[in-house]
């Protein structure tokens, strides 16, 4: 589904080269985001889960004071923002986005996205996802399917053609 205003020449992950390429549907996006949160489970787990464990332990906090909570939020966050900025940065891809052939995109030039455009989409993506999916609800409304993050980050997600073997 290209729209006028997105360029056709999209660069492949891979190479410089650039390759055709449309938006992605509704349903393939929303599958890679099923797989996304189950890989960032294992991120999570890795540099969360057995930091924190390992430090209440030697620490042998019993009663954690109420501003720990707040700190292990901004951990997560952190830890994810700092995941997803930089696959999205780098590559255009996330692991799961990668096994689904979906790219993050700059709207206007189909490069892969700035730091500042991929941190923007992060920080928009958390209410749009948290607020009832309203976010996510809203491309349906959308006339190019976007998300609403993506929409307000200026980012595309396309779809990339079969790798040829």
């Amino acid at each position: 589904m290209p729209h006028k205003d997105f360029p056709k020449n999209v660069l492949s992950a891979a190479t410089d080269a650039p390759v055709c390429a449309e938006l992605a549907g509704l349903r393939r996006r929303m599958a890679s985001m099923l797989y996304e949160s189950l890989l960032l489970l294992g991120v999570l787990s890795a540099a969360f889960v057995l930091p924190w464990m390992l430090a209440l332990w030697l620490l042998d906090v019993r009663n954690p004071p109420p501003w720990l909570g707040w700190l292990e939020l901004l951990h997560i966050l952190a830890i994810s923002g700092g995941y997803f900025v930089w696959y999205w940065h780098r590559h255009g891809q996330t692991l799961a986005m990668q096994t689904w052939r979906l790219k993050v995109v700059a709207a206007a030039d189909g490069r892969n996205p700035s730091w500042q455009r991929a941190a923007l989409r992060y920080m928009l993506s958390w209410p749009s996802v948290l607020l009832c999916g309203i976010g996510i609800v809203w491309a349906l409304l959308d006339r190019d399917r976007l998300f609403l993050h993506d929409r307000l980050a200026k980012t595309r997600i396309v779809l990339l053609p079969p790798v040829k073997r």
